[in-house]
């Protein structure tokens, strides 16, 4: 059997060391980096390091063929990432869904239960095939 390899990032704050606000410009530069990761993969897994909810989402979509791109966040980073990712989507605080949060064609699809919903109904290899993420 062979391995897989799972590419993740680790959250980077856009704010200075030493400084405990970033700058509207830094927190631009944050979102344009967030939103170029979600942009430029087919599939992207936003959740908390070490996440057992996290790593059943990226388990289903390896099992369909699909090598998500997952976005890793330490808890002391949590705070900047959810900001980052609403102004991305545009999300009201009574509309953040929790992590993991599945990104599928540069758009927002949900997260554990939208996967798994779709997976159950056979709904999900047709949007990942749309999005590019499979070519069978």
């Amino acid at each position: 059997m062979q391995s897989q390899t799972i590419p993740y990032g680790t959250w980077i704050p856009g704010s200075r060391a030493g400084h405990a606000t970033p700058s509207s410009r830094e927190q631009h530069l944050a979102a344009a980096s967030v939103q170029k990761l979600v942009s430029e993969n087919a599939v992207t897994v936003v959740g908390r390091r070490g996440c057992c909810m996290c790593h059943v989402v990226k388990r289903l979509l390896l099992g369909h063929g699909v090598n998500p791109t997952v976005f890793e966040v330490d808890e002391e980073d949590e705070t900047g990432v959810v900001a980052e990712l609403r102004r991305l989507i545009g999300a009201d605080q009574e509309d953040w869904s929790q992590f993991p949060v599945v990104f599928v064609g540069g758009k927002l699809f949900g997260g554990l239960e939208r996967v798994m919903a779709t997976h159950i109904t056979g709904e999900l290899v047709p949007v990942l095939k749309q999005a590019g993420a499979l070519w069978l």
